[in-house]
């Protein structure tokens, strides 16, 4: 009679717990039809209330309240509930209820029995987070816009659209450090645009100032991608920065005997020398009158390398935009000089004058062919309309004035 006794009690608190799972089971059930149906919110939304019910009497009833599979179903319910509010005030408790019920599932579960459970309300988490950082970057809430994505980030650590959200709002809120860990992980992923991220990347390391990072970024960069224009044009400025230009310009005459017919390798060397030429110019205004002629000399030498760096450039393409450009800024650049200075000349210098102007007109008309050849290659750069404006002020030729004024006036706003 007592084993009698026993096996009914046994059989008796198996059939309690069993009813008290049906409960979790029809939460489970009516989730994964809201799930089937996400697409139909008119059908996916009733069961979704109906998992929410169903799991809540789970979460009050006794023997399921510590059931590692309740909290990962809560946190599913809960989850989506939250995605799916758009206001912020009555969706944040739904989230929080998730947030808490996915880590008492990570806590209880430690078999791993509901592992498919926990990563799919993990996901719906984080899209949580995700689409809270959109509004709050829009909004221009950068900090809070990063805590947003850091937290999508974690849940979906190989994601590149976490971490370079997460970089990006790092960046905008000038927490540098948090962007260059991103953007460096950013690099080690098969992100489609990973090729740009190491000149973002440089210029992060630049404006928290570590040239150091930033050079080795870009010295990285080019071994992936050697004919990348704004990486080498990065490298050659930090170089200069740093005072290597005579390493960075033998760097780039050794690669030019290895690759003669290389374009690029001639547009970059022009680039050092121009870079090294305005530097000296923009020393001169600020120079004693002793050390002028030598900075002038300095920046005249510099540009006429640059030209015939530029010119052998264009050899190899006659139609190679920022050479024919660059090409016509260091030969106008002269010009601009002579013409000032002509127009320094006291009055009763007549002749000089002339002379000086003769020289002026003269060199303005040698840049004339590369600086009408860049507008013809790109008609919508500023750079190449404001030089070749630039000449027609030289040749005081009023008519061109006025229609390259137009044409710099219709150029779209940045």
């Amino acid at each position: 009679m007592k084993i009698k006794f026993l096996m009914v009690g046994i059989l008796s608190l198996i059939s309690a717990t069993t009813f008290a799972q049906k409960d979790v089971n029809t939460a489970q059930t009516e989730f994964e039809k809201y799930e089937g149906l996400r697409t139909q919110p008119a059908l996916a939304i009733p069961s979704l209330n109906k998992a929410k019910e169903a799991i809540d009497k789970a979460v009050a009833n006794a023997k399921t309240a510590n059931l590692p599979k309740t909290y990962a179903v809560k946190a599913n319910i809960y989850g989506s509930l939250a995605e799916l509010d758009t206001v912020a005030t009555t969706s944040l408790p739904l989230f929080t209820a998730a947030e808490e019920a996915l880590k008492k599932a990570k806590e209880l579960d430690t078999k791993g029995e509901n592992k498919a459970l926990i990563d799919n309300a993990n996901i719906s988490v984080g899209r949580y987070q995700l689409n809270k950082g959109v509004k709050e970057y829009q909004a221009g809430k950068y900090d809070l816009a990063y805590k947003s994505f850091d937290s999508y980030r974690t849940v979906m650590p190989e994601d590149t659209n976490a971490i370079l959200y997460t970089g990006l709002a790092a960046l905008n809120s000038k927490n540098y450090p948090a962007t260059i860990t991103n953007y460096n992980k950013l690099l080690t992923t098969k992100y489609s645009k990973v090729e740009s991220v190491y000149g973002e990347l440089a210029t992060v390391y630049l404006a928290n100032k570590d040239t150091t990072g930033a050079l080795k970024t870009v010295t990285d960069g080019l071994v992936k991608y050697p004919n990348n224009v704004d990486l080498r044009r990065t490298e050659i400025e930090i170089s200069l920065q740093q005072g290597k230009q005579k390493e960075v310009l033998d760097k780039i005459l050794s690669a030019i005997a290895n690759d003669p017919k290389n374009k690029d390798l001639y547009y970059y060397a022009g680039l050092v020398y121009s870079q090294v030429g305005d530097a000296a110019a923009q020393k001169i205004a600020k120079a004693t009158a002793a050390s002028k002629a030598a900075l002038q000399a300095e920046k005249d030498q510099n540009f006429q390398k640059a030209a015939e760096m530029y010119k052998k450039a264009i050899e190899i393409d006659a139609n190679y935009f920022e050479a024919n450009l660059n090409l016509g800024y260091v030969i106008i650049s002269p010009a601009i000089d002579a013409y000032n200075a002509a127009n320094k000349l006291p009055a009763n210098q007549q002749k000089a004058y002339e002379a000086a102007m003769a020289k002026a007109n003269a060199q303005f008309d040698l840049a004339k062919p590369y600086l009408l050849k860049a507008v013809e290659l790109n008609p919508k750069s500023y750079d190449a309309l404001n030089n070749l404006l630039t000449y027609y002020k030289g040749k005081k030729d009023t008519a061109n004035i006025t229609k390259l004024n137009a044409q710099i006036n219709a150029l779209p706003k940045n």
